[in-house]
């Protein structure tokens, strides 16, 4: 199966790093995130991609020449304002059935072998994978009386799961788009068309939406990537 990055968006809420740099092209651990994600994907034997660039997309053009010569990546310029449900149906010349996407800034060390079965599984349109929504603030645990009993700094919320991206999608999927946006419209239609399922990620996760996540997750990432699978 081929894997659909989508890596076109302004990233403005990384701004002013991403004026001249695409925000996939931001450097987590020395490297770009767009370069973590693929690598999540060819430690795991995927190595097609289709890249669906927009903004700065020659940047993008330019990171992906520098890649494994093994691996078959395309680089489509998807167009700027494209928003990610029309990136998506602009890279269907290239997709020949079942097909992987993600964002291009999600880290996690998702089991795609598992995440494709379970999707194979359930017979709809398309798999999400959900994981535990990390919590932007520190959270406490109160007694009774008002004494704290604890404090957790930036807990993930295991009650509340959010979408994470690490797709699965039959062709069909790419008939069902009714938006440009694939979370506000095009997802909520296949759920609504009882076509939507979600493969729940019980390991790490963690998005790159701000230059501050960046260098957190450089951090982390001193002791070994945590998003690689062992």
């Amino acid at each position: 199966m081929r894997a659909v990055i989508l890596c076109g968006g302004r990233g403005t809420r990384a701004l002013p790093h991403t004026e001249v740099v695409p925000k996939p092209l931001l450097h987590v651990a020395g490297e770009p995130v767009l370069a973590h994600v693929l690598r999540i994907y060819a430690a795991q034997g995927v190595t097609e991609f289709v890249l669906a660039a927009g903004y700065l997309a020659d940047r993008i053009a330019d990171f992906a020449r520098g890649l494994p010569a093994s691996w078959d990546v395309e680089v489509v310029d998807t167009g700027v304002d494209a928003n990610t449900a029309e990136r998506l149906v602009a890279v269907r010349h290239l997709l020949d059935g079942r097909f992987l996407a993600n964002y291009a800034d999600g880290l996690g060390d998702v089991d795609l072998d598992a995440l494709v079965a379970f999707h194979a599984s359930r017979g709809g349109a398309a798999t999400l994978t959900s994981v535990p929504l990390p919590s932007p603030y520190g959270t406490l645990e109160l007694a009774s009386d008002g004494g704290v009993r604890t404090f957790r700094e930036k807990p993930r919320l295991d009650d509340h799961r959010i979408n994470g991206g690490y797709f699965v999608f039959e062709p069909r999927v790419l008939d069902l788009v009714n938006g440009p946006d694939l979370e506000r419209d095009v997802l909520p239609a296949i759920a609504a068309a009882g076509e939507l399922y979600a493969y729940a990620h019980p390991g790490f996760w963690r998005s790159m939406d701000t230059y501050k996540d960046a260098q957190e997750l450089t951090e982390l990432a001193r002791g070994g990537a945590p998003w690689i699978r062992a």
